[in-house]
């Protein structure tokens, strides 16, 4: 066995005294250091609170502004239409917010949040400055001119924009801008609502998701200073007027836990019909910045007969509260706020879906307790206590964010003694819609675009995998009429533990394990087969799943294999995860991670003036044969985005080690493309420059808009690198979904540059 040398081994007393045991003024320095900066960390965070409550201020300025305009000054100029000029009122408004939102800041059209979430998953926290002011005027017009949404959406992605650009500004490290957006986000929501504990859990609970003392503590001192700012604007007073009520009877608690489903319901419809509504709008071909004018004079119409609708809706859902709403507009108004905000959004408004699921709250709590009350008058409380738990079930199982939901309504009616009852409806809402649907109305705009969140905060890296990826396809099955002996000897030979069970028409009729075989006495092997003791219902997966899912699976079930059945057909058999499949696709996940960070270092090298793309084929006397990619001395301004080996293509990460017959991909400065294919081949004789680069613009009409990628007619060696999107650089995967405006950027054969071109705009 060798020894390490003597000079790398220390002993005890070979490390000083000092650094083993440090003294006493060297704690002190140290705690100095850190209280300090605990001090600079929560003054900031009072900046960032002022800044959002007086943000909050404005921004309500606007809203009520353009509101008056709208529907005070607006009646007067448009009297020749008579009650019909609030048909073409939401119109201007889309007219003027279209072009704002697809000219200046895309990031701002709809509601907002999920924008901020993925700023602090996947860009450290980072949002444009921009996006504060092209948000505040975008909503407060959209708003004000009788867009259904709500204002609350927008005050987060405002409050955390002015954090992140104050923690950029200082060019703060990641973890603390990510702090510095929380505290934004709470100081918004407690300013605007007059909730500052709701505004903190939010915070926590929705967009930062770590619960540290450190985050606790500025995103506290945020929410209390835009608290403070905001109750001298707007006085101490709660945002809803509600009369106190109470708990009448025992008997209610089941009505309540019947409310907590209808909300969880109501809310999982609602997000389901935003989101059609959304994919309808993206597939019409027609010039994205007029969609909002059409969802305008849509939005005009409704609210001819249903003004309900219009902006926020904080008096109908006064009304709900007090009771004074009859019970079939009640009804009528769930229908048709989810259809306008829908709408709303869909058509590329831009404004908050918090007020909205808080207004199908307190209607459809609403009609709740008028029925029950008529049935039970002697033992329930008025429908307007119904309202209010409905309020904080619907919003609680919308955005999977329970405490919230219970401290907000809590805070904004000021009303604790029916706290029991709507901590019981809330739970049961969310704990039912996350059984309907894994994600909310925040984490399903981020799915859709390949983005999956664990909580608001990190990328679960198991949910980049799906199972067809990790599953085995060359597997040993075993028919039903196998006898147990044949069985056993199978077990013997192969060494698996289990085998999936074919009957005669080669469907899935189960799985059999040697623990099945185990139970049976091995005399009673010779009069029975492998159907006599198979598990005939057994845990399956589908192959589009998540591969974290089938994770889950194995621990809840404690199986060491499940099968893989095509969704449409659960008996045909597809494949098999096994652990070890589960450890190989780990790694592969670990590799598409690397993956995005490296394609995010490419953008980088867009900025270096005369960017080159090339390729070379490497010889067996290569010197980069061998060898690992981290491993290379290549460039600063390189980076090889892919290896063609074999007829397929490999998506490089540092330990990737290069072989003989590999067509390496790469990107480099002009000035450094030669260095750089000098680090791969002896000589350039063997360089290919025949790549070429390109960036195209999708128009309304393009017709790749509305497709993903791996539905594009594209040539086989062309890769999508990126697309560029409201200012923003997103990941290109097989399964995004291409929009109007997108910039996609495309490398490939220069003899293959027309069929992309072709494929992605049509043109020959």
């Amino acid at each position: 066995m060798s020894r390490l040398p003597s000079r790398l081994h220390l002993s005890n007393h070979s490390v000083p005294s000092w650094l083993d045991r440090p003294s006493a003024w060297v704690i002190h320095l140290r705690s100095a250091i850190l209280e300090a900066e605990m001090l600079i960390l929560l003054t900031l965070a009072l900046l960032i609170g002022l800044g959002a409550g007086v943000g909050a201020v404005i921004f309500r300025w606007l809203i009520n502004t353009v509101t008056w305009l709208s529907f005070t000054v607006a009646p007067d100029v448009l009297s020749f239409m008579g009650s019909y000029y609030v048909i073409i009122i939401p119109a201007i408004g889309g007219a003027i917010v279209g072009p704002l939102i697809y000219f200046f800041a895309r990031e701002a059209k709809g509601h907002g949040v999920p924008e901020v979430m993925e700023a602090v998953a996947l860009r450290g926290g980072r949002i444009r400055p921009v996006v504060v002011v092209v948000k505040a005027l975008a909503s407060s017009i959209c708003i004000g001119t009788g867009g259904s949404v709500g204002r609350e959406g927008p005050i987060v992605q405002i409050g955390a924009a002015w954090g992140s650009t104050l923690g950029q500004v200082l060019h703060m490290p990641e973890n603390r801008i990510k702090s510095f957006v929380a505290c934004g986000a709470a100081g918004g929501i407690a300013a605007t609502f007059n909730a500052p504990i709701a505004g903190v859990i939010f915070a926590l609970e929705v967009i930062h998701g770590e619960f540290t003392a450190l985050s606790f503590s500025t995103v506290v001192v945020s929410s209390v200073a835009a608290s403070v700012v905001g109750r001298v604007a707007f006085g101490n007073v709660p945002a809803f007027i509600a009369p106190e009520y109470s708990l009448v009877s025992l008997w209610e608690y089941p009505l309540y836990a019947i409310l907590g489903l209808l909300a969880g319901l109501l809310a999982v419809v609602f997000v389901f019909v935003l989101y059609k509504t959304e994919d309808l709008f993206d597939l019409w071909h027609f010039p994205e910045y007029l969609k909002p004018i059409v969802g305008g004079l849509i939005i005009g119409t409704i609210g001819l007969v249903f003004p309900q609708i219009f902006g926020v809706g904080y008096e109908t859902m006064d009304k709900a509260l007090v009771g004074d709403l009859g019970f079939g507009l009640l009804l009528a108004l769930i229908l048709v706020k989810v259809v306008a905000t829908s709408i709303t959004i869909g058509s590329g408004g831009s404004g908050g879906v918090f007020a909205p699921s808080l207004f199908l709250g307190a209607v459809m709590g609403g009609s709740f307790g008028k029925v029950v009350n008529a049935l039970f008058p002697a033992v329930t409380a008025s429908s307007g206590a119904y309202a209010l738990v409905g309020m904080a079930a619907v919003f609680a199982a919308g955005a999977n964010a329970p405490i919230t939901a219970i401290l907000i309504v809590f805070e904004m009616t000021g009303d604790y003694r029916i706290i029991l009852p709507l901590m019981a409806a809330t739970v049961i809402a969310t704990v039912f819609a996350r059984f309907l649907n894994k994600e909310n109305i925040y984490t399903m705009k981020l799915v859709r675009r390949g983005v999956r969140l664990r909580r608001g905060v990190d990328v679960d890296i198991m949910e980049t995998v799906q199972v067809h990826e990790a599953m085995s396809r060359g597997f040993d099955t075993v028919a039903t009429a196998l006898p147990l002996t044949d069985l056993a000897r199978l077990f013997e030979e192969t060494h698996h533990h289990g085998f999936p069970v074919l009957n005669d028409a080669d469907e899935l009729a189960g799985i059999v394990t040697l623990n099945d075989l185990q139970r049976v006495e091995p005399a009673d092997w010779s009069r029975l087969n492998v159907d006599d003791i198979a598990t005939k219902d057994p845990v399956i997966a589908y192959p589009d799943q998540p591969l974290a899912e089938a994770l889950r699976m194995f621990a809840i079930h404690d199986v060491g294999r499940i099968p893989v059945v095509e969704r449409g057909n659960p008996r045909r058999l597809l494949g098999v995860v096994r652990r070890s499949d589960v450890v190989r696709a780990y790694q592969k996940a670990l590799a598409r991670r690397v993956d995005m960070e490296q394609r995010v270092e490419r953008m980088k090298l867009r900025s270096v003036s005369s960017t080159r793309f090339s390729e070379v084929d490497l010889d067996p006397d290569s010197p980069a044969v061998g060898h690992v990619i981290r491993d290379l001395a290549l460039p600063e301004n390189c980076l090889i985005v892919s290896i063609r080996r074999g007829g397929r293509l490999v998506v490089p990460h540092g330990g990737t080690e290069l072989q003989a017959g590999d067509r390496v991909a790469l990107v480099a400065a002009e000035v450094e493309l030669a260095d750089a294919q000098k680090c791969l081949l002896q000589t350039l004789a063997f360089a290919r420059e025949e790549t070429a680069y390109a960036e195209f613009d999708l128009e309304q009409d393009s017709p790749a808009v509305g497709k993903c990628i791996q539905d594009l007619k594209l040539p086989r060696d062309s890769l999508v690198v990126s697309v560029r999107r409201a200012g923003e650089t997103h990941v290109a995967h097989g399964d995004t979904r291409l929009e109007a405006g997108d910039a996609v950027v495309v490398y490939a054969e220069q003899d293959d540059m027309m069929g992309v071109e072709r494929a992605l705009l049509g043109k020959t």
